[in-house]
Formats: C-alpha cells, sequence, structure tokens
C-alpha cells in the first residue's frame, strides 16, 4: 500500500505554529515511507475564509520548504462531488432528512440540559421500521442527517494515543448537508480522505471527537478506513495553551522576528517527539528516523531559548551569501544603506557568532552603514577624563598605519604598554566611540572593516563632542 497522507487547513487565519508540527510530521511521514503528501485547502466555512488566509498557508508552506506532491484541493471547488455523494446516502437509506427548525432543536436543546441530559438530536425525523414520520412542514428547507448506527462501538488503534473506543449511543446524527444544500466540514473531510486515497490521517488531538462520526461515515461509503494519529497540543513556556501572548505563533510571523526556515523545522520536529539525544539534525535525517511510535501522547511545551539557541546554531552554520541577501533586506527595512560601507559578508561573519536571531545581527551591525547613537552610559562609565589624552594620542598614531587588523591592534597594544594600562582600559572607550556602546567583537577587528576614514572620524567626534576633553 503506498502511503498517502494530508494537511488539511482551514483557510480562516495565518499557518500557526501547531498547524506547521502538523504539516511537518504528515510530510516526513509521507517522505519516510516514499508516498505522497497532500495539501488540501478545507474552505467550507466561506464567511472566515479569505485569500489572504489561503496565500498565508501557502506562503508558510513554502518558507518552511514542506512541498506538496498534489493539491492545493480546495473543498468549495468539490461541492457539486459532495452533493452527489449526499444523494447516495439518501438513496442507500444511510441519509435522511430533517425539517426540525432552529427553534425546535433550542428548545430541545433546553429541555435536555434542565434534565442533565448531553444535548443531542433525539432522532425525531430519523426513518425506522414501523415509525411513522409527520407530513413535511410546508416552507421549511430541509437538512440532511447521517444516519448513524445506535448500538455497538466505533473502536480503533490512535498511531499516538493508543486504542481509542467511542460507544455510538454517545453520537446522534450529525448533520452532512445544510438547508441550502451545502455540505458540512465533517462530511466533506469524508469524502476527500476516501477519494484522495488518505492512509494515515495525522491532525491535531482536537479532532478525536470527529473520529468516530467520519469512520461511521466511510464505512456507510464502503470506504477503506485510514489510519489516525492524534498530535497533542502545544503549551506555551509558562504551560498554557499557547496564543498570541506567549509571542509569535504565526509561522510567517517567525520569518519576520528573525528565524531561519531550518531552525523553526528543527525545533518543531522535536515538539513532541524525539530520537534518543539528538537535539540538531536535518530534514533528511528526520525523514530517515522519523516515525510515529515515538511521539509522546501528552502535551508538548514550547521553549522559546531553546529555539533561540538552535537558531543561533544555524545561524553560524548558514551560507554568508544567502545570510548576506537575507540581512540586505532587514537592514533595508531599519532604513539602513549598505551602498557606501563596508563587505555585508564581512560584517556578518565577524558578528553572527554572537546573534541568535537574524534581526538581532541587522540591528547589531547598523552601526557599520549609519553613525550609531552613543550609549550614554556606556559613555559616562568609559569615557572618563584621564583616558581621553590617551586616547587622542593613540587616533594620532591610527593616522599613519596601514588599515589592517594586526596593525590596529599594535598600535593599541602599544598605547596600552606606554601608558601603563590594561587592555580593556582603552578597549572599552574605543568601542563605545566607534560602535555607540560596550558590547562588539575584536574592537581591532570592528575597526579594520569599519575602515580608516570612518574609524578615525568617529573617534575625533567623540573626543570633540564627550566634553572632557
Amino acid at each position: 500500500m503506498t502511503v498517502r497522507t494530508r494537511f488539511a487547513p482551514s483557510p480562516t487565519g495565518f499557518l500557526h505554529i501547531g498547524g506547521a508540527r502538523t504539516a511537518l510530521f504528515s510530510w516526513a511521514y509521507a517522505r519516510k515511507h516514499g508516498g505522497s503528501f497532500i495539501l488540501r485547502i478545507e474552505d467550507t466555512d466561506v464567511a472566515r475564509s479569505t485569500p489572504e488566509a489561503v496565500q498565508a498557508i501557502l506562503d508558510g508552506m513554502t518558507w518552511l520548504g514542506l512541498s506538496w506532491d498534489e493539491g492545493p484541493f480546495y473543498q468549495m471547488q468539490r461541492m457539486d462531488r459532495y452533493k452527489e455523494v449526499i444523494q447516495q446516502l439518501l438513496d442507500s437509506g444511510d441519509a435522511y432528512y430533517c425539517y426540525c427548525s432552529k427553534e425546535e432543536l433550542d428548545a430541545l436543546r433546553e429541555q435536555q440540559m434542565q434534565q442533565g441530559i448531553k444535548p443531542r438530536y433525539d432522532g425525531r425525523w430519523r426513518p425506522e421500521a414501523g415509525k411513522v414520520l409527520p407530513e413535511p412542514p410546508a416552507g421549511v428547507p430541509p437538512v440532511v442527517r447521517f444516519k448513524n448506527p445506535q448500538t455497538g462501538a466505533v473502536v480503533w488503534n490512535d498511531l499516538v494515543k493508543g486504542e481509542i473506543r467511542i460507544s455510538n449511543e454517545e453520537l446522534d446524527d450529525l448533520i452532512i448537508a445544510r438547508a441550502d444544500g451545502t455540505p458540512t466540514y465533517n462530511f466533506c473531510v469524508v469524502v476527500d480522505d476516501w477519494e484522495m486515497g488518505i492512509t494515515q490521517v495525522i491532525r491535531g488531538d482536537d479532532h478525536v471527537n470527529n473520529t468516530p462520526r467520519q469512520i461511521n461515515m466511510l464505512q456507510a461509503l464502503g470506504a477503506q478506513i485510514p489510519q489516525y494519529a492524534h498530535l497533542s497540543m502545544i503549551l506555551g513556556d509558562d504551560g498554557q495553551k499557547l496564543s498570541k501572548r506567549h509571542g509569535a505563533v504565526s509561522v510567517m510571523q517567525y520569518h519576520e522576528d528573525g528565524y531561519l526556515p531550518e531552525a523553526v523545522l528543527n525545533y518543531l520536529a522535536r515538539l513532541g517527539w524525539s530520537h534518543g539525544d539528538d537535539e540538531v539534525f536535518s530534514m533528511a535525517q528526520f525523514c530517515t528516523w522519523f516515525d510515529l511510535d515515538h511521539i509522546t501522547p501528552s502535551a508538548a511545551q514550547f521553549n522559546t531559548e531553546k529555539l533561540n539557541w538552535l537558531n543561533a546554531h544555524y545561524i553560524k552554520q548558514a551560507d554568508i551569501s544567502s545570510l548576506a541577501a537575507d540581512i540586505q533586506q532587514r537592514l533595508t527595512a531599519l532604513g539602513v544603506d549598505t551602498a557606501n560601507g563596508p563587505d555585508l559578508a564581512g560584517v556578518i561573519a565577524l558578528y553572527r557568532e554572537r546573534s541568535n536571531t537574524l534581526n538581532d545581527l541587522a540591528s547589531s551591525i547598523a552601526y557599520f552603514y549609519r553613525k550609531p547613537e552613543t550609549d550614554a552610559a556606556a559613555a559616562e562609565k568609559h569615557l572618563t577624563v584621564d583616558v581621553l589624552p590617551v586616547l587622542a594620542g593613540m587616533a594620532a598614531k591610527l593616522e599613519n598605519i596601514a588599515w589592517t587588523t594586526e596593525s590596529i591592534h599594535d598600535v593599541i597594544q602599544a598605547t596600552v604598554s606606554d601608558n601603563g594600562l590594561k587592555f580593556p582600559k582603552i578597549a572599552m572607550p574605543l568601542r563605545v566611540m566607534v560602535t555607540g556602546g560596550a558590547q562588539s567583537p575584536s574592537i581591532d577587528a570592528v575597526m579594520a572593516l569599519l575602515g580608516k576614514d570612518e574609524t578615525l572620524s568617529r573617534i575625533r567626534e567623540s573626543l570633540t563632542t564627550s566634553g572632557k576633553f
């Protein structure tokens, strides 16, 4: 049997991080078994589905590199087929028309709740042997309900949660077509999974309650029942359900916040799944290792610190030219023009060991291309009246050297030795003058990249404006 998995998001918003993990696991399972991964857009919620949301899903999948083999298929383009299958169920007696008005159903629900009974449809329009149904009321368009079995149980071996058993007595007769004739979500899913030959349905555990209903409908259609794997939810760092208050939940927001897709994928792979103690691995390795047996049925907890650590790792390993293209865009968004500054790749190479995100990296190196704002506290601490004359003398010596990291270092070291100082006593104020702050890579390497004219200009300006010299 050829493995066929699917990812079937509803385009009512962005591709969230939980959906991305579901897509990743479905994609990896298909890749592991040489099967096909299908993308299906479940857009039957016309009121909430938007073209922008569809595009956000496609953008998120593309950015992550989760390429699909078939699709995207759109449920709204398959309405005629769903209606054919509904008619098939009506003809076979596995579905029926129900003429209950909204008021009747509301009253039934209220009555059941007052009696402490679980609210459910009571089957008043369900055809049974020997049962006489009332005449259909005039002017009331009917819904179509699936005639769910009333005895026995639906049992399946969930590939994550183990055996799940739901009594059919707990299930009422689900509406599969609304009064206007449009099919409902649960029914469309059944037809799609059947006709697309889906062999494994990997999805969030919020769908567990849908599964017994869908299995019963598949059986009524004589369809092959897929295997089901329901993934646990993702919790935030604080143990609460992941939401906007925890930061980015949209996949593309992670892109905007400066994360690499490799890092996000690697992190998502470890959310509820493990392969020994392996923390860092490629998607090729993941597809080789991945199975459903090692997915934990308990909720996974998001750890932003771990994601940042992984992202920093991938930034260090990334191709410099690819990084430069990305950082160029981020600097442009910050209003920074790199045209007249040092080679961007060289600056990135100097700084990428110090950055958790691409936004951090872009912000950290902006001073190479525009005058930095000086950190007042750092200036107060390091630009002291006793050290400024020493720095002025050092600047004069820097005027006359070949501008290399080694030559700059030699001048700084000579200044330190000649004045009986420790190296940080010169390096720290020099950092403040050149970069605006007290943190940077080796200051001689920074000055070499920044260039002689710009470096000396900043030192002179700082000496002039310090008010202490």
